[in-house]
């Protein structure tokens, strides 16, 4: 069966010529056939049902007579467990699994008993295209000594769904008794969706632009556990900030629409920042000095700080091994955080892993953390895969891909590297984007557009995606992005060609869809103006209202708990700075009352858990939303975790996974969404740390465990990787360190100095002053000490 391991032999294949006895009919409402197990069928297992499962284990199914009615029951028994679970599915046939309706929701339920904690109710589905496949994991069971009913909903049957088959899996020792199934189509409760605003907005959004500025020229976001916005500006790219010591950050409050600018201990320009399980942020890195012409790059120091949303304050931490400006950060399944590459403090290259221990309060020593002594390059894309690996998805910051595919796996605890195959033209990713798509139990992985700052192309409109589920993933090519219009320096125009964007924001939406927005042509110049939304269940985009301001390089965008997104900043070659503040209402907003949840019984949740919450009236569905921590179009902790519905009138109980690599600890907006896509104003619920993670065991998938790509293990030790100076695509030769040049000008521009002084014109770049002897490019041919110069040749 595709997407899991059968150690055992299905039997899908079974027809009713194999039958010992008359099978019998479902039973009235009920959609499941034998759901009682009264009726015999082949190697040990009532018809219609099946055996599956993987991994290392000592295992028996058995018919048995403890039943909770009638005379038969299922009895699956895990005597020794090194991995893997064991299952009883319904026959994976089409005499006997469900047929199901797409877009419809159906309740299911069963009687069981259980001496172990680590089993669940277990779904799969037929893709009329893909075959069986594994859909998701609905509900954790508790252990019980007497008969006690499960009952919990499915998600939204997928588009080109025909077919369900559902069960339960146990993975770990002990055994689970089930008798009596039953699944019921829901029924549908919510009218369509009365549009309360324009045509145009309730098709496609509206955005607005704040009164208030921002204050700072904040390049990091991070959305706090008490709905308020960390913006972190350190010296804001701004050499005089820096050399004055003025570093800043700001708090944003949605609630009143103020700001409050907070002391920065030192320059947090282009760091690393994760939210740890107990709600701080952990910000590691940033800028220890700026280039110099014809010396060395940018320089990243080794200090690290913990921004507490309680006392607004940074606090300093122990040194991270080396310095690392624009390095990854991760949080882990144990809400442990690892970090990779950045620029050292001499500008070279960190090959050194970083890892931050959430029991110690601390970061590692050299030796006591998994090195491969690998470069990842900078903000490099690292996603916290089901079973605890790390999937780089090939988006990055700066220049050209690691070598190798693009992409890759990387196992900690094996400390190996494998190369993933797929990704589109891997040397123009630069400032794409990748997000785990919605819901993370899917494991899809979808990274948008990008562009190359030394070659300096125009951007592109590439996206491709992976399922994760696969035993052998690889990259696929997903739709194009839209093509919005561009400003090349004489106003907006439509994009033409195969011209996309880089600085691509990408954020997930409470309604499970995907807003792609903001963005440029070239290095740090000519903005594009589009947005839209993709559809993981249809594949496809829809182009939605525009940002109206500019959103390049250092720009990003953000979802608020109320379900609106926030873009921020812009930071063109000029030097400028874009302080307005866009807010975007999606389309959801405008179609008619939202639901409201009305009340949390618990804020403290475990993985496992059932959780109740109340609302006012009938929903679809609920997730987790990691609030963002977003810096260069990156932000690879981003999820939406689904949490399948145990409904009961207005009472609904959420099942949360049982697996904290699908939801590391920490704090998350809980949104309930109705059938229409309408979202509450979000929850704020805490999942806790290791504490969280004692009463079930993670049930962890056989999902990419085939890989075929080329694996390396750790490299010769050695002390950096060599980078050039230019690496953020500047030449330094020309104006101040604020101001970037590029190396490289777009292909269309003519290779002499009068088109790239006219370049330079259009895009507001101003006297450039000439720093040194050297004129690389050619734009001081009377040597005044000014580029472009009025005595210029060509001028």
């Amino acid at each position: 069966m595709k997407h899991r391991r059968t150690a055992l032999v299905g039997v899908g294949a079974l027809t009713a010529g194999l039958l010992l006895t008359a099978p019998q009919p479902a039973e009235a409402a009920n959609l499941v056939k034998n759901p009682g197990f009264e009726t015999a069928g082949t190697d040990g297992m009532p018809y219609c049902w099946e055996k599956s499962g993987w991994g290392d284990n000592d295992f028996a199914f058995a018919t048995t007579t403890d039943a909770h009615t009638g005379s038969s029951a299922m009895k699956v028994t895990l005597t020794r467990r090194v991995d893997g679970d064991r299952k009883a599915l319904i026959t994976e046939s089409t005499d006997c699994a469900p047929v199901v309706t797409a877009g419809k929701q159906y309740d299911l339920s069963l009687w069981y008993r259980s001496t172990t904690p680590d089993t669940s109710v277990t779904l799969f589905r037929h893709d009329t295209t893909a075959g069986w496949q594994y859909w998701t994991d609905l509900k954790t069971l508790d252990m019980a000594s007497a008969y006690t009913q499960a009952t919990v909903r499915t998600p939204e049957v997928p588009a080109g769904t025909d077919r369900i088959t559902w069960g339960v899996s146990v993975y770990g020792t002990g055994s689970v008794t089930t008798d009596d199934y039953t699944m019921d189509q829901v029924a549908d409760t919510v009218p369509p969706a009365q549009c309360t605003g324009t045509n145009a907005q309730c098709a496609d959004g509206s955005w607005s632009v704040l009164p208030t500025q921002n204050p700072v020229r904040s390049m990091h976001s991070v959305v706090l556990n008490n709905g308020k916005v960390l913006l972190i500006a350190g010296s804001g790219n701004s050499e005089e900030n820096f050399d004055a010591g003025t570093f800043t950050s700001a708090v944003y409050d949605p609630a009143n629409g103020t700001y409050k600018v907070v002391p920065t201990p030192k320059d947090m320009f282009c760091s690393g920042h994760v939210q740890l399980q107990d709600g701080r942020v952990l910000v590691m890195s940033g800028n220890k000095a700026y280039p110099v012409a014809g010396g060395h790059g940018y320089e990243g120091y080794k200090d690290s700080y913990i921004f507490d949303p309680v006392t607004e304050t940074y606090s300093k931490t122990n040194d991270l091994n080396d310095g690392h400006w624009y390095p990854s950060a991760t949080e882990l399944g144990n809400g442990d955080v690892i970090s990779f590459g950045g620029l050292r403090e001499d500008s070279s290259g960190s090959v050194t892993a970083e890892y931050w221990s959430d029991a110690q309060q601390k970061w590692l020593g050299l030796g006591d953390v998994h090195q491969t002594w690998s470069y990842w390059g900078l903000y490099p894309s690292m996603i916290l895969m089901q079973d605890g690996r790390l999937f780089y998805s090939g988006s990055h910051v700066f220049g050209n891909n690691i070598p190798g595919t693009g992409s890759a796996v990387y196992d900690y605890g094996a400390n190996t590297v494998t190369q993933i195959p797929g990704l589109q033209n891997k040397d123009e990713r630069d400032q794409s984007a990748s997000v785990l798509l919605p819901p993370a139990q899917d494991q899809k992985v979808l990274t948008l557009g990008g562009g190359n700052i030394e070659s300096n192309p125009d951007a592109n409109r590439l996206t491709d995606l992976i399922d994760l589920k696969d035993p052998n993933p690889s990259y696929v090519a997903g739709p194009p992005l839209p093509q919005g219009t561009v400003d090349l320096g004489n106003g907006p125009v439509a994009e033409t060609g195969n011209q996309g964007k880089m600085y691509v924001s990408a954020v997930l939406l409470p309604d499970g869809k995907v807003l792609e927005t903001g963005g440029a042509l070239h290095n740090r110049a000519n903005p594009v103006y589009e947005s839209s939304i993709y559809d993981p269940d249809t594949n496809a985009f829809d182009s939605v209202a525009a940002d109206p301001e500019a959103r390049g390089y250092h720009s990003s965008a953000f979802l608020l708990p109320d379900g609106r997104v926030m873009a921020t900043g812009d930071n063109p070659g000029n030097g400028t700075w874009n302080h307005n503040v866009s807010i975007y209402t999606p389309p959801y907003l405008y179609k008619g009352t939202r639901p409201a949840i009305t009340s949390v019984i618990n804020q403290e949740w475990k993985y496992g858990d059932t959780q109740r919450i109340t609302v006012d009236r009938p929903i679809a569905k609920a997730e987790l939303i990691r609030p963002a921590a977003v810096t260069h179009s990156s932000d690879p902790n981003q999820r939406f975790v689904d949490l399948p519905l145990s409904v009961d009138g207005n009472n609904v109980d959420l099942n949360v996974t049982s697996n904290p690599n699908l939801a590391p600890p920490g704090w998350y907006m809980l949104f309930a969404v109705d059938a229409n896509g309408v979202p509450s104003v979000a929850k704020w619920v805490h999942l806790q740390g290791p504490a969280a993670l004692a009463d079930a065991s993670p049930h962890v998938h056989a999902f990419a465990d085939s890989l075929s790509g080329k694996t390396s293990g750790p490299g010769k030790k050695r002390a950096s990787q060599p980078v050039s100076t230019t690496v953020s695509g500047c030449d330094r030769h020309y104006g101040s360190v604020n101001v970037c040049v590029p190396t490289a000008f777009p292909r269309e521009v003519k290779k002499t100095a009068a088109a790239r002084c006219a370049w330079l014109e259009r895009n507001q770049y101003g006297r450039l002053k000439v720093n040194g002897k050297d004129d690389p490019l050619g734009l001081d041919r009377d040597r005044d000490g000014v580029a472009c110069g009025r005595g210029d040749a060509g001028r």
